[in-house]
């Protein structure tokens, strides 16, 4: 461990989110302030980037580091230090330096977007590194020879961005060109049925039935009329149950009317909504479809 409790280049365990953005580094040159590499640690944990690295980092307590970035104990035990940029990058197929310099004709310059893609092309080839400088005069040009490319993060001539907020940018560009792949969705809880022909057929039978029991083609032409609704239910490709539920909705209208026709219920009054605990719920997957 180093003085800071920090494990040291040698020291560092093999973890990761288990996606391709485990192969991305955060280089920080001599970062001066311990709160910017606080919040660059929380970027990180919240863009699924685990590895940061440090060149010459001022002092910082690792107990500060992670009150001020909640939960990302995993992330400050795995900080590494090194006396070098050249150390700290000599594993990197590929390095992206972060510059406010707009132009020059000696280095290739392109955004974060682009950089993003470019970098993730490489991670199956070995390590790449998005490289930051210090908080004051950023990367020196000996520190910008060492990137195969320059990134210039677009912004009106005030060009003075945090190093945590251009650490945002890039980790978060490198996020979302990888599909968002260290977040865990959780799936539906029942995957419904893709509906056949006749669960179209059917459904669009109720549909005009409905429509016709409520007069709407009194005025319309109902061929054109069921025409744009087929069109309409095909373009939204609903899955079974959600079919289902527009073919409930047109029979519940049906089933009303007669209800009222026979004195059963009284009209019901268009101004007041159901509660949504009236509300029956869908049926399961399996269920056959209501007057199938």
């Amino acid at each position: 461990m180093s003085e800071t409790g920090i494990e040291s280049a040698s020291e560092s365990e093999e973890a990761g989110t288990g996606s391709i953005l485990d192969a991305v580094r955060v280089v920080l040159y001599e970062p001066q302030d311990p709160i910017n590499i606080a919040a660059i640690v929380r970027a990180m944990k919240n863009m699924g980037v685990a590895e940061l690295r440090l060149v010459r980092p001022c002092y910082y307590e690792p107990n500060r580091i992670e009150q001020v970035a909640h939960n990302t104990r995993d992330i400050v035990a795995r900080i590494r230090h090194f006396e070098t940029l050249e150390d700290a990058l000599a594993d990197c197929v590929r390095v992206a330096a972060f510059t406010a310099r707009r132009r020059s004709a000696r280095w290739e310059v392109t955004r974060p977007r682009e950089m993003a893609a470019e970098m993730l092309e490489w991670v199956d080839r070995g390590p790449v590194a998005i490289l930051f400088g210090r908080e004051d005069h950023g990367l020196p040009n000996e520190a910008l020879d060492l990137a195969h490319v320059h990134v210039n993060i677009p912004t009106t001539n005030h060009a003075s961005i945090n190093v945590a907020q251009a650490v945002l940018i890039a980790l978060y560009e490198l996020h979302v060109a990888a599909g968002d792949a260290t977040r865990r969705i959780r799936g539906p809880r029942r995957k419904a049925p893709t509906p056949t022909a006749k669960d179209f057929a059917l459904t669009f039978n109720d549909i005009a039935r409905a429509l016709q029991a409520v007069r709407f083609f009194k005025t319309r032409n109902a061929i054109h009329v069921m025409r744009a609704v087929r069109t309409l239910a095909f373009r939204a490709r609903p899955d079974y149950r959600e079919l289902y539920l527009v073919r409930a909705m047109a029979i519940e209208v049906l089933r009303t009317l007669d209800r009222v026709r026979r004195g059963v219920e009284p009209p019901p009054d268009p101004n007041e909504a159901p509660p949504p605990e009236s509300l029956e719920e869908l049926p399961p997957d399996d269920a056959p479809a209501p007057g199938a």
